[in-house]
C-alpha cells in the first residue's frame, strides 16, 4: 500500500516510524513532515492545513490510504475530502472531530448524555463571562478553569487561581484576541481535584479498544509551574489508573461517548483521546481530542507489538472487532526538549548536535526540526525533540532518558527534569 501521513510533529514521527514497520506498507509519504520523518518517509511539501491540496495530491498520486494525524486538518474536514475523492482515510469526519475543535459542543454533548464532567457555563459575552467566573471564587480560594472554545495548540486552557487571574484570562481571549477565533467563545468551568490521566482509544464507532493509560505534563517548567504547553513529557502506564477505574471509564465514559456521537449522527471512527480526572467521586472528562496525543503517541506506540496499519484499516473498515492489539508489559517515558521561549516566541534555525551519541536503546522522535541550506539539522519549532526509552517501570525508563538527554544540545534548549516525579 502507498500511504500518505498528514502532519509534521513528534506525534507524526512516532506514527510514521510505526507505519513503516508494517509489511502492508510499500511506500510512505508525509505532508509536510520534518527532518526525522524524512528518514522513514518521502516528504511532500504541502502544509497540513491545506486540505484541498492534500486531497488532490493524494488522489493524483494514487494513495491507497491517508492517515490524518493532527487536529487542524481534521477540523478542516480532510477525511471528508479524501473520502469524497474515493480515497480510504483514517480519522474522524469534520463533524465528529468537533468533539475536539469545539469545547462548547463537547461539553454540551456530555451534559445531554450524562457523561461525567465538570460543571460549566458557556459565554459569548466578555462581561457576563467575567461576572460568572468571579462568582466561582468564594473568598478567592477556589481555582476556576477558563477554556477557549476552539483549537489553540494545547494552550487554550487557563487555571485561574484568583478572580483577577480569571478576568485577565477571559479578557485576553475575548477582547485581546489571544487565540483569534478560537477565543470568541469561552467555557468557564469548575476546577476538578484529583489525579489526571489520559486514555487513547481506537474506535470504529461501535467497538472501543483502549490503549495503555498515560500521564502528560503540560506545564512548561518543573513543579508544574509556568504556562500550559502542548505537553512536556509523558509516562505510561499510570499506577493509579486501576482496573476498577478502567472499568468505570469504559462503562461511564468511553462507550457512552461513542454511542452519543452515533446518536447525534456523527459516528466517530479513529483515535478518541480522553483526558480524565480521577476524582474522589469517580472519573470525569476534562476534555476530548480527536486524534493521537502529542507527546502521548511517542510514549505509547513503542509499546505496541501489533501492526498499527492493520488496526487503522480495521477502524476505517468499521471492523475493529476483528483485531486485538497486543501491547508489551514494559513502561515507557518521554521527555520533550523545547526551544528557549516556548510556549511563547522562540528562535528557529539553531543547529542541533549530539544526536549521534545517543545509545541504541533510546528512541528519538523529531517534532520541530528541519535541514538548513547546508544540510545541517536545525530547530524549526517550539517543541523540538522527544527522547523516549522503555523499562520495567516508568522510573527505570525515566532514568534511561535523563541519563542520555544532555548529550543532545542546541542553544536555549530546555526540558523538565521532574517528569513522573509526582506519580
Amino acid at each position: 500500500m502507498k500511504i500518505l501521513l498528514v502532519g509534521g510533529g513528534g506525534r507524526e514521527h512516532a506514527i510514521a516510524w510505526k507505519l513503516a514497520q508494517s509489511p502492508l506498507c510499500t511506500k510512505l509519504f508525509c505532508a509536510p513532515g520534518n527532518a526525522g520523518i524524512a528518514r522513514v518517509a518521502e516528504l511532500v511539501p504541502i502544509a497540513a492545513a491545506d486540505v484541498d491540496a492534500i486531497a488532490l495530491w493524494a488522489a493524483r498520486n494514487g494513495m491507497d490510504f491517508v492517515v490524518v494525524a493532527s487536529d487542524d486538518p481534521l477540523a478542516l474536514g480532510l477525511v471528508d475530502k479524501c473520502k469524497a475523492a474515493g480515497l480510504r482515510a483514517f480519522g474522524p469526519s469534520q463533524a465528529a472531530a468537533e468533539l475536539e475543535w469545539s469545547k462548547v459542543f463537547s461539553k454540551g454533548l456530555m451534559k445531554k448524555y450524562n457523561i461525567p464532567t465538570a460543571e460549566y457555563e458557556m459565554f459569548t459575552d466578555c462581561e457576563s463571562s467575567v461576572k460568572y467566573a468571579k462568582l466561582q471564587h468564594p473568598s478567592a480560594q477556589k481555582p476556576v478553569v477558563i477554556k477557549a472554545d476552539g483549537l489553540a495548540l494545547g494552550k487554550g486552557v487557563i487555571i485561574a487561581r484568583s478572580a483577577d487571574e480569571a478576568e485577565d484570562a477571559i479578557r485576553d481571549m475575548m477582547e485581546g484576541g489571544r487565540f483569534a477565533a478560537s477565543g470568541r467563545r469561552v467555557v468557564v468551568e469548575e476546577f476538578l481535584r484529583g489525579r489526571e490521566v489520559t486514555v487513547l482509544c481506537f474506535t470504529d464507532g461501535e467497538t472501543v479498544v483502549p490503549m495503555p493509560a498515560s500521564r502528560d505534563h503540560k506545564r512548561a517548567f518543573d513543579g508544574d509551574l509556568g504556562p500550559n504547553t502542548g505537553g512536556m513529557g509523558v509516562i505510561t502506564p499510570v499506577a493509579d489508573y486501576t482496573p476498577e477505574f478502567a472499568a468505570r471509564c469504559m462503562d461511564e465514559i468511553f462507550l457512552p461517548t461513542v454511542r452519543a456521537m452515533k446518536a447525534e449522527g456523527r459516528p466517530f471512527a479513529g483515535v478518541l483521546y480522553f483526558e480524565l480526572m480521577l476524582t474522589p467521586d469517580g472519573p470525569k472528562v476534562i476534555e476530548y481530542n480527536a486524534r493521537f496525543g502529542d507527546p502521548e503517541a511517542q510514549a505509547i506506540l513503542p509499546l505496541l507489538e501489533s501492526d498499527l496499519l492493520d488496526i487503522m484499516l480495521a477502524v476505517e473498515d468499521g471492523n475493529l472487532r476483528r483485531v486485538t492489539p497486543v501491547w508489551t508489559d514494559a513502561a515507557c517515558a518521554c521527555v520533550v526538549m523545547a526551544s528557549g521561549g516556548y510556549p511563547g516566541d522562540y528562535p528557529k534555525g539553531l543547529p542541533i548536535a549530539g544526536i549521534e551519541s545517543l545509545s541504541e536503546d533510546m528512541l528519538l522522535f523529531h517534532a520541530g526540526t528541519a535541514r538548513d541550506t547546508e544540510g545541517r539539522l536545525v530547530t524549526a519549532g517550539g517543541r523540538v525533540l522527544a527522547l523516549c526509552a522503555t523499562g520495567n517501570a516508568p522510573k527505570e525508563a525515566l532514568e534511561r532518558v535523563y541519563g542520555q538527554i544532555d548529550k543532545v544540545t542546541f542553544n536555549g534548549a530546555f526540558y523538565r527534569r521532574d517528569i513522573g516525579k509526582s506519580t
